[in-house]
């Protein structure tokens, strides 16, 4: 069974003006659709995000089953092929270029590319959260916590598929010495979930590194409670026992 993706349109109808002068229009929105697995049920679930003004897919999927997706959109395989694909190629070469830069230390390179990579979508979270890491490597923690306020407004910034990025630009905020923000962003990731003892284990250095002892150890608590042979969080306990010993 072939799996739904490409670009499809909705179409929406509204009336304009009063009276004699009253007329229809017709509205259409152009989105990017993508199969994700099925729900509980069974039923065939269609993740869609709209398309921004450069035809790039932008913002949090939304899901929609099956029936509701073949009732309300409609394909739109030129477009795809002419607009949407070429579009999504480069904002994917110029997300892989960036990080090949930074990787190897080229910081202002890495920044040209990723600052391409947001013309074409504001809210890429791997482009967001490249930019924020150059910034911090660089030691500009003011443009650092500019990105840092973008990243934590997306609710795309700690899906499953980031969390290996999610994970490194935390421990980077609190190395680069911005605590306060490294805690509300593991506060914000909290708000999404709550079973990940590697969560409660960052804020928990976050706190102690702001001075906040009685969160840190909470926070560490609640890490051993979820896990209770994490070794990084038992040794930070012994090291805090040890300081009241």
């Amino acid at each position: 069974m072939e799996k739904i993706s490409g670009a499809f349109s909705t179409e929406s109808v509204s009336q304009v003006g009063t009276g004699t002068t009253q007329r229809k229009t017709v509205q259409k929105a152009y989105w990017f659709a993508e199969e994700g697995e099925p729900d509980e049920d069974g039923t065939r679930i269609i993740l869609v995000r709209p398309l921004n003004s450069k035809n790039v897919p932008t913002g949090p999927r939304e899901p929609v089953t099956l029936p509701d997706f073949l009732s309300r959109f409609s394909p739109e395989i030129e477009f795809y092929h002419a607009e949407v694909f070429p579009r999504m190629r480069e904002l994917k070469d110029t997300i892989v270029r960036a990080e090949e830069q930074r990787d190897q230390g080229a910081y202002y390179s890495a920044q040209f590319e990723f600052e391409a990579a947001l013309g074409l979508d504001v809210q890429n979270v791997r482009a967001n959260f490249g930019l924020g890491l150059t910034y911090m490597a660089r030691g500009d923690a003011e443009k650092a916590d500019d990105i840092f306020k973008r990243v934590v407004s997306l609710d795309a910034t700690f899906a499953p598929e980031h969390k290996h990025l999610f994970n490194e630009f935390g421990i980077s905020l609190r190395k680069s010495g911005l605590t306060d923000q490294a805690v509300e962003y593991y506060s914000r990731a909290l708000t999404i979930t709550e079973d990940d003892e590697n969560l409660f284990y960052n804020i928990a250095r976050a706190y102690y590194e702001r001075g906040d002892e009685a969160e840190c150890r909470e926070n560490l608590q609640r890490a051993l409670e979820l896990d209770p042979n994490l070794d990084v969080a038992l040794q930070f306990m012994e090291f805090l026992e040890g300081k009241t010993g």
